[in-house]
């Protein structure tokens, strides 16, 4: 199976009317596409409202990527609001338990930050993090281009691969240390992530830019890039194992154009979406 899907429903204008109500988009959203990135479980550790909410909203096989919380990939660095690093781990596992009764749950998303570079105490924060986990089902996404160095790009897949992590293979400018290059390997037997977020090579560091954040996912993948990516999907889509396409290019509103696109060149038509709400004037 492949699903494509967009990070966040809040910000794609192109899927909503002028009168859908910001407490009606994941909704509609969910009319559009099987899955989807949850981005605010990285701000903060949610309450289980807000999750049987969304779990509510959405279709019965309807999927979330959970983006693990920011102290916990190391994002937000300082004092952390938890007593320990257990009892912050403790409570994330706790707020995820209705996506997983609901078999909601598609993975957990550890993206670690740029600065996150390839060195022996972050390979053990790494396994602190995959013990903690315990069964739940963890991807990983690195931002640092050391980890798929010539030096140590074997090591870090096989490290993936005996950790029992999915590979979260990322399409991003080739920008310095601060990117990685597409990798498009399988590391789990059950899951492959691939997460597109543009290919703005300005926009991906600061460069001086006080808009940088704005800017960093503005792109919109021409047809050639989408044909390119649909044949790396396809190669990737092996029986009995899932592909996760998310686009995150959403600073300029192309993400979910592109996942259009992407779905119609992979001829995908899913079943079991939302109704579309009807837009009579």
């Amino acid at each position: 199976m492949i699903y494509i899907g967009l990070t966040g429903w809040g910000d794609h204008d192109t899927l909503y009317t002028a009168a859908t109500k910001p407490q009606e988009k994941l909704q509609d959203y969910s009319s559009h596409f099987p899955i989807v990135e949850l981005d605010a479980s990285f701000y903060a550790i949610q309450p289980h409202r807000n999750i049987e909410k969304w779990i509510k909203e959405t279709p019965e096989k309807f999927q979330f990527v959970v983006k693990a919380y920011q102290v916990m990939t190391g994002h937000q660095r300082g004092e952390s609001p938890f007593e320990s690093k257990e009892a912050m781990f403790e409570a994330f596992k706790e707020s995820i338990i209705p996506f997983q009764k609901t078999g909601k749950l598609a993975t957990v998303l550890f993206q670690f930050p740029p600065w996150f570079d390839c060195k022996k105490e972050h390979v053990q924060y790494i396994r602190y993090c995959k013990k903690q986990m315990g069964d739940i089902q963890v991807a990983l996404e690195f931002r640092h281009q050391s980890w798929y160095s010539d030096s140590f790009r074997e090591q870090t897949i096989s490290f993936m691969k005996d950790g029992g992590w999915m590979h979260s293979i990322a399409d991003e400018p080739q920008a310095g240390k601060g990117s990685v290059p597409f990798v498009p390997i399988i590391t789990h037997p059950d899951t492959t992530i691939i997460r597109l977020h543009g290919r703005n090579f300005h926009g991906w560091t600061r460069s001086g830019n006080e808009n940088w954040r704005e800017v960093r996912y503005l792109y919109d993948y021409n047809k050639e890039e989408l044909l390119t990516i649909a044949n790396e999907v396809t190669q990737l889509n092996k029986p009995n194992h899932d592909v996760i396409v998310l686009f995150n290019n959403n600073s300029g509103g192309h993400a979910a154009n592109n996942a259009k696109q992407l779905q119609e060149m992979l001829g995908i038509d899913y079943q079991g979406l939302a109704p579309k709400q009807l837009d009579l004037f």
